[in-house]
């Protein structure tokens, strides 16, 4: 299998955590004019802490962009403390200084979007990687394919039954996400296996 391909599964993988970090720090950055005068240095900081922490793991990404598979394997354990550290960090922005329901159901809205995004644009890139096999091999990425797209759509439908309910908690909305994403890396990983099986 062409290093290219081996590879997507991770930039996928990385894309999705991405996107949701700018999701995140867009729906923040929006409202920030919103928090208390008192606090808005405060939350200025965190805005900031998490912004230099996209930044980190975007760099660790754009580092790793012609990398083969044992460096992203290798990279994968540093993205995912960035990404727990983000995590952590727009946690605490979210209940030191978002009170409004709105507000975070606005910023779960977006970065349920831009998760699905990801698993579409993901889906597409591995159907076109697909396209380089031979038929009799093609089946059984095919059929993983087609679980990846169907996973995506049940998730597409979980997150907006949430977000029409609007009144979950960030802890609800937060923990929706998190089982969402580890359906998206699950089914990420089925497709690599395919993939590898099939090379």
């Amino acid at each position: 299998m062409p290093t290219q391909s081996s590879t997507h599964f991770y930039v996928n993988w990385a894309k999705e955590r991405l996107d949701e970090m700018d999701a995140t720090l867009t729906s923040l950055e929006s409202k920030v004019a919103e928090v208390a005068a008192d606090a808005r240095g405060s939350a200025d900081k965190v805005l900031t802490t998490m912004r230099k922490k996209r930044d980190d793991f975007q760099n660790i990404v754009k580092k790793q962009s012609e990398a083969n598979e044992a460096a992203w394997i290798s990279a994968q354990a540093q993205l995912e403390t960035e990404w727990s550290s983000f995590e952590t960090e727009a946690r605490k922005y979210v209940e030191s200084f978002v009170k409004q329901v709105e507000q975070q159901q606005a910023a779960f809205k977006l970065q349920a979007a831009a998760q699905l995004n990801a698993w579409r644009e993901a889906a597409d890139k591995l159907g076109t990687a697909a396209n380089e096999f031979a038929a009799e091999r093609r089946n059984d990425i095919d059929a993983a394919l087609q679980r990846m797209k169907a996973d995506a759509v049940a998730a597409e439908a979980r997150l907006l039954k949430l977000n029409e309910a609007g009144t979950q908690s960030w802890s609800v909305l937060m923990a929706a996400l998190t089982e969402t994403r580890a359906t998206f890396d699950r089914a990420n990983q089925a497709l690599q296996e395919q993939f590898k099986r099939a090379a």
